[in-house]
C-alpha cells in the first residue's frame, strides 16, 4: 500500500472510494541530503507524504540564514498552503535533511474527491486540522519558551528526528546559531552531570 494511501485512510478513518483515479498521479521520489523537493517562490499546489526519511522546511532570511519551519518525518504529510491555492506560490523550501523518499499528489486531484465523496472531505479536513495544531503549537512554542526550552521540548517530541539531522538544522529549527545550541548543549551537560 502506497504512503499517500495508508495516510488518507487512517485520515479519513475509513476506506476511500475511487483510490484508483488517484493512483496514476501518484510520483515517488528518492532524494539525497540536500536535494531539494521544492523551492519557495514557485507554482507548486501538491501535497506530499513521506516514506522514509526527513524532510526539513525552510524559510530563507535577507541575511542568508535559513530558519527550519518544521520537519517531516516517515508517515507525515506536507505541502506549501500557499501554492494550494489557484495562482499561489509556496511560502518556503523544502528539502531532503537526509536520505528520504517521498510520494507526491497533486492537490486539485483531492478537491475533486473531496467534492464527491465525505470520506475524502473527512480526510482533508482532518488533515488541515492537523496542520493548525500543530502550526499553533510551533507559534506557542516560538513566542513563550526560551531558546533553551525550545532545544529541550524538540528533543522530547521528536527524538527519532533529532538524533538523525546536523546540529545546524536543529539550531535552525530551535531559532538560535549553531554556537548558541553548543552553549545550550554544553549546559543541559552540566546539570545533568550535577545530578
Amino acid at each position: 500500500m502506497s504512503t499517500a494511501k495508508r495516510i488518507f485512510e487512517q485520515l479519513a478513518g475509513s476506506p476511500l472510494p475511487e483510490w484508483h483515479l488517484v493512483e496514476p498521479s501518484l510520483r515517488r521520489k528518492t532524494l539525497q541530503p540536500g536535494d531539494t523537493v521544492f523551492r519557495a517562490g514557485v507554482a507548486h499546489p501538491y501535497v506530499y507524504f513521506v516514506e522514509s526519511g526527513i524532510i526539513k522546511m525552510i524559510y530563507d532570511t535577507c541575511e542568508g540564514d535559513a530558519w527550519v519551519k518544521a520537519f517531516a518525518a516517515e508517515e507525515r504529510f506536507f505541502a506549501s498552503l500557499a501554492a494550494l491555492s489557484p495562482g499561489g506560490a509556496t511560502s518556503f523550501s523544502a528539502i531532503a535533511a537526509c536520505p528520504a523518499s517521498v510520494e507526491s499528489l497533486p492537490y486539485h486531484i483531492l478537491e475533486q474527491l473531496g467534492d464527491r465523496h465525505p470520506q475524502w472531505q473527512r480526510a482533508l479536513r482532518r488533515a488541515f486540522e492537523l496542520y493548525a495544531f500543530r502550526k499553533e503549537a510551533r507559534e506557542r512554542d516560538l513566542l513563550t519558551l526560551s531558546a533553551e526550552e525550545r532545544y529541550r521540548r524538540f528533543i522530547e517530541e521528536y527524538p527519532h528526528i533529532a538524533g538523525r539531522v546536523t546540529d545546524r538544522d536543529i539550531a535552525g529549527y530551535v531559532r538560535v546559531t549553531p554556537a548558541a545550541l553548543s552553549r545550550i548543549k554544553a549546559r543541559i551537560r552540566q546539570t545533568h552531570t550535577r545530578v
